[in-house]
């Protein structure tokens, strides 16, 4: 009869080992094994088996007496007394004589190895039904930091091993159907990198909020990474673009988020771990450099494509060597199960007033009711099913009142918390990080949580109206003229990967600078200009960059290359900033800059901007920034579109100025498109087609300037009209004379999706492409189906 096998080093384990020493011990093994070629690092270590667990029960007699205490659970007595009694059996007794001297002997191997005495490690729990597709959930065990010495690792094995019966284990394996029994636990010992003196944290190897595939998400903090998966800390958070990986001279990095960082995790001074505060200095500052993202990230594509799915994984920075470490390893469960061919949307149905607070969005749903603010976890008796839960933080034993929930808020936490992943797998809506969220919302009667609108989560008072739907997207036809988007919002463009689009056709640069740099360009280059007040902001919000022009570029770059990838190779037109001048003046910093116009709308703006002194410093920090995404990201299907072009020389001067800055028509690819929203780009659509590779068309501004009408006036409104003779004679003469030199034209706007007669004029007169909202899209698309296999006369 074989000896049993009770502890097996990492080094001899793999996937075909998951039912002996569970889904993470299993994962570390392959990875040891099979993953350092392409230089993947995970720390040493070993796994104690299911056969050593089954043998301690045996041992002392707790099957019996565990089993005694299930059939009570079954029986009707409390989870919790269940669970503390079976706990109290297995603390009880010490682990099997054989079992201790194995553990201690692999445990004393290590330190040889590491030429260290009694080194610190890692203990980890690892049931052997964890990781499954049918089984995965957040935090279902315990893990111990910091352990040093033989005494103190057997004391976290017991408890580790303890641990397969707390509460919600107990309770999740009940709602999964898992027999108590046939599950076990392998305890993983992994020697400690000493992320105490660096950062740790997560990574995704796709957007863990709408599951879109060519991004690998890394999360980091500083200090050990228990303050990041429990959600205790607002990480910093980096995205690094699949495709623009594969060439070593471009950048991927299309992302950089600093979090706040307030709190660590390091080593205690009497053993194990403790949590203190982060120095001012630390979190302002990014956790790790360029270099480090990107060998996270290739590690984080060449474990993904070892096991042929998304995966979920934990790293370590050592401070004392700089290297860096895989931890953990699981695959991805909540987005990878998805129906990508459905496409579920969550609307408000009325405007809402300004949110009480806001946090990162999980969910990308909507949930309200009454507010339920908690401090610690209560009794399912009292959180009323459909309460929205608000606290500071969540951990596991917070699960069975978050399964009760319409949405969860939560004062602390990151994309990688616990309250985010759970939310997703459960299906609740979640607004993290939300900073005084449990104060402000305390005495507040009932709430909606929006995670619908992008990135930022926002609740708001009261219980909103909203709607639901569900589009089939494999239903949608197939069209000749191209159905494009039009974004703005670079958090939220990753949400409409699934929509089958033929690209962006309009990218406004308003709403990137408006709200994720705030400042106005010149402000930031003419600091001489400002007052104190506006100057100590600006200080404030550009905190660590070299120069405050490179904030401007690095902001606006970051927010172009997003929207450019998801939507990776098909063309994204970029069109540069078109504020007016009233609006330029409202950023921060602005006001010295911009003139008094009585008539902004057909004042100082677009490509007047572009080549003025007064504006052109600016608009050569646009220039850096496109040219960066194109030719240093890689994005090279960013088409860059100026509007507002009034006159043949002016857009000669802006393609001059534009030349200055590197960006060359034709160089690498780079088409230059014009708006088509002025008379005069009507009649002169030869002459500009000279000069631009395409026409995008602004219906709103071409019917204002054609009719004579200001768009927002009230009193004419009933008169204003995109689909007036006028317009649509003046749409089609621009198609036609673009197209007689080899020119493609689309549109722009909201008509097409609130009127399908319009929609049928644009395919009748031969337009390449229609962009709408996303909301918009299935419905237009269905509309552009419909006027190609019914063909009508635009006369």
């Amino acid at each position: 009869m074989p000896s049993l096998l009770r502890v097996v080093p990492f080094a001899e384990l793999g996937r075909q080992d998951l039912g002996r020493v569970g889904g993470k011990n299993a994962s570390l093994g392959e990875m040891t094994a099979k993953l350092g070629a392409a230089g993947v690092r995970v720390p040493a270590g070993f796994a104690t088996t299911a056969e050593a667990y089954g043998e301690m029960l045996t041992a002392h007699g707790l099957r019996g007496r565990i089993e005694e205490q299930i059939g009570r659970l079954l029986r009707g007595a409390p989870l919790d007394e269940v669970g503390a009694s079976i706990r109290s059996l297995m603390l009880a007794e010490s682990l099997p004589d054989a079992l201790e001297a194995e553990i201690v002997s692999a445990y004393e191997q290590l330190g040889r190895a590491c030429d260290r005495e009694n080194p610190e490690v890692a203990v980890r729990s690892s049931a052997t039904a964890e990781d499954l597709p049918e089984a995965s959930f957040a935090g279902q065990q315990e893990t111990y930091l910091n352990v040093c010495g033989p005494d103190q690792l057997l004391d976290a094995c017991r408890r580790c091993f303890a641990s397969l019966f707390t509460d919600r284990a107990i309770d999740y394996r009940q709602r999964m159907g898992f027999d108590h029994l046939t599950v076990a636990l392998s305890v993983g010992v992994q020697l400690m990198v000493r992320a105490d003196l660096a950062g740790a944290g997560v990574i995704f190897t796709l957007d863990p909020e709408s599951g879109f595939p060519d991004v690998i998400v890394v999360s980091a903090a500083w200090g050990l990474g228990e303050t990041v998966v429990s959600g205790r800390v607002d990480p910093d958070e980096y995205t690094v673009f699949k495709p623009t990986m594969k060439d070593p001279a471009l950048d991927p990095v299309i992302g950089v988020r600093i979090g706040t960082k307030r709190i660590k995790t390091v080593y205690a001074h009497t053993g194990l771990t403790r949590t203190e505060g982060t120095p001012e200095t630390e979190r302002s500052q990014q956790v790790l450099d360029d270099a480090e993202i990107r060998t996270l990230a290739d590690w984080a594509v060449a474990v993904e494509q070892h096991y042929g799915c998304p995966m979920d994984l934990e790293w370590a920075k050592d401070g004392l060597t700089g290297e860096l470490w895989i931890l953990q390893a699981r695959p991805e469960t909540v987005q990878s199960r998805r129906h990508t061919a459905t496409l579920r949307r969550c609307r408000l149905t009325t405007a809402p007033d300004a949110p009480l607070v806001d946090g990162i969005a999980v969910g990308e749903a909507i949930g309200r009711g009454p507010v339920v603010a908690l401090d610690h976890p209560v009794d399912l008796d009292h959180f009323p099913s459909g309460g929205v839960l608000v606290t500071g933080v969540t951990d596991p034993d917070w699960e069975p009142v978050m399964k009760r929930a319409s949405a969860i808020v939560t004062d602390h936490g990151g994309r990688t918390s616990h309250a985010a992943i759970v939310s997703r797998e459960l299906g609740v809506p979640a607004v993290v990080g939300a900073g005084d969220a449990t104060h402000v919302l305390r005495d507040v009667r009932e709430v909606t949580v929006s995670c619908a609108e992008g990135e930022h989560g926002h609740v708001y008072g009261g219980l909103l109206p909203y709607e639901e739907s569900e589009e089939d997207l494999e239903s949608l036809p197939i069209t000749r003229t191209h159905v494009m988007l039009n974004l703005a919002d670079p958090s939220a463009a990753f949400r409409w990967w699934r929509l089958p689009a033929d690209g962006v056709g309009l990218a406004r640069l308003e709403f990137i600078v408006a709200h994720q740099i705030k400042v106005h360009p010149m402000a930031l280059l003419h600091p001489e200009r400002l007052d104190s007040h506006d100057l100590h902001l600006i200080e404030r919000l550009t905190e660590g960059y070299p120069d405050r022009g490179s904030y401007f570029v690095d902001r606006l770059s970051h927010g172009i290359a997003r929207i450019a990838a998801s939507r990776w190779p098909a063309p994204v037109v970029v069109r540069t900033s078109d504020f007016k001048t009233n609006e330029y003046a409202k950023l921060l910093g602005g006001r010295p800059f911009e003139p008094d116009e009585a008539n902004p709308m057909i004042g100082w703006r677009g490509a007047s901007r572009y080549y003025d002194q007064g504006y052109h410093e600016g608009f050569a920090l646009e220039c850096r920034a496109l040219r960066r995404v194109r030719e240093t990201m890689g994005l090279t299907n960013v088409v860059v579109m100026i509007p507002f072009c009034r006159t043949l020389g002016e857009a000669d001067r802006v393609l001059d100025t534009m030349m200055q800055e590197g960006l060359v028509r034709g160089r690498k690819g780079l088409q230059v498109y014009v708006m088509a929203e002025i008379p005069a780009n009507i009649i002169l659509a030869q002459d500009f087609a000279e000069r631009f590779d395409g026409f995008s068309i602004g219906s709103n501004d071409l019917t204002q300037l054609t009719l004579g009408i200001d768009r927002d006036s009230e009193s004419l409104a009933h008169i204003f009209d995109e689909a007036d003779p006028a317009v649509t004679r003046s749409i089609g003469t621009l198609v036609a004379r673009a197209h007689s030199v080899g020119r493609a034209v689309g549109l722009c706007g909201q008509r097409p999706s609130d009127d399908p007669a319009f929609t049928e004029f644009l395919v009748a007169a031969g337009v390449d492409s229609i962009s709408v909202a996303p909301d918009s899209f299935a419905t237009v698309k269905q509309h552009v189906a419909y006027a190609e296999t019914h063909p009508r006369s635009t006369q």
